[in-house]
């Protein structure tokens, strides 16, 4: 059934359109590749987690949007889903614990679900080798203990996760990723539909991607409005496919090769319009993240040359969420979340990471 209200997702775009129109403005060509020596230092720093955060994601509230949550990983065998509010706080009534390494995390609006749309927070549980999805805001189980993934292989462990939302239908696809594989099909696709019974079930539809076998796949990032999904082939680049599971299983791209300390880790994508933005991506080892256009170049949709590198206080980053949506006065034009040592997370504002481009 759908509602007869604005759709939360279509609440998202409206308000990402309307607070980038300015930024949209400029173009990549303005902005000068390299390496600001500033480090951007956060306006928040959330509590601290009991083991070790790993992978943050942004849920918007469209009721207020400066009441929005960053829902955040502890990754350990007796680990978590933290939740803080924009002050960084641990909303301790919505923490789920007991998890069994939970990996990354992310977010989709309005999946239906006993007859009424539903947001979700979807997050690997490595070492049981399920999904686990729970509602929003209220981080309520709707999985019915979880959902296995990559059932029948003997390398299980997902890591890494996305979900993608087809415009076209509004249907939600999650894709998932693993600790290890094979160098084909190494990232499954997974369709979310009730079960029926107001709980989530989960059906492969695709399975596709290349991995070098050098290291791991953990971060996985979808673009909903132009249809792609990317991933960090760690210590290779970052690989780019469609994202639609009806589409080709070609390799779109694979950029970001060179100019890496050590892990690629966390992509995040910034819209500034319908189809222009940054995706910036986790220099691991050296604290920074590299920024690229999210539209390519001019006729050229799949190149994505470096436009920047922004040197940020989070240490050893791992995962990280971007919103262009303005969070109230802290965050007018949006908000960067980053992992940072020391169990916690950092808040930035957008506008501080972009810097004189802005």
């Amino acid at each position: 059934m759908r509602r007869k209200t604005l759709p939360v997702y279509a609440l998202v775009c409206l308000l990402a359109a309307a607070c980038s129109s300015n930024l949209s403005k400029n173009t990549h060509q303005e902005t000068a590749i390299g390496l600001d020596t500033t480090v951007i230092q956060p306006v928040v720093i959330t509590d601290s987690v009991r083991h070790d955060t790993d992978d943050p994601a942004i849920w918007i509230n469209p009721a207020n949007p400066a009441q929005s949550l960053i829902i955040g990983t502890d990754k350990d065998r007796d680990g978590a889903l933290y939740v803080f509010d924009l002050n960084g706080k641990i909303q301790a009534d919505k923490v789920v614990r007991n998890l069994k390494r939970p990996n990354n995390v992310d977010i989709a609006y309005g999946l239906p679900l006993g007859g009424k749309p539903v947001d979700i927070a979807v997050v690997t549980e490595r070492e049981a080798n399920k999904i686990r999805l729970f509602s929003l805001p209220d981080l309520k189980p709707v999985d019915g203990g979880g959902i296995e993934v990559f059932s029948g292989e003997t390398q299980q462990a997902p890591m890494g996760i996305a979900l993608y939302t087809r415009p076209s239908d509004h249907a939600i696809f999650a894709v998932v990723g693993r600790k290890d594989g094979p160098k084909e099909s190494y990232l499954w696709q997974y369709r979310l539909e009730d079960n029926g019974a107001g709980q989530v079930k989960a059906t492969v539809v695709r399975k596709f991607g290349a991995y070098s076998g050098r290291k791991e796949i953990e971060s996985i990032a979808v673009d909903n409005e132009l249809g792609y999904v990317y991933y960090s082939d760690e210590q290779i680049g970052v690989r780019k496919y469609y994202a639609s599971p009806d589409s080709s299983g070609t390799e779109l791209a694979l950029f970001a090769r060179t100019g890496f300390q050590e892990d690629h880790e966390g992509i995040s994508i910034y819209k500034t319009g319908p189809q222009t933005g940054y995706l910036l991506v986790s220099d691991q080892g050296a604290n920074q993240f590299h920024f690229f256009p999210r539209e390519g170049t001019a006729g050229k949709p799949h190149d994505h040359p470096r436009l920047k590198v922004v040197r940020v206080a989070a240490q050893s980053s791992d995962g990280s969420d971007v919103t262009s949506v303005p969070l109230g006065p802290r965050f007018p034009k949006g908000l960067f979340v980053a992992m940072s040592e020391g169990k916690v997370f950092h808040l930035y504002r957008w506008e501080d990471l972009l810097g004189k481009d802005k």
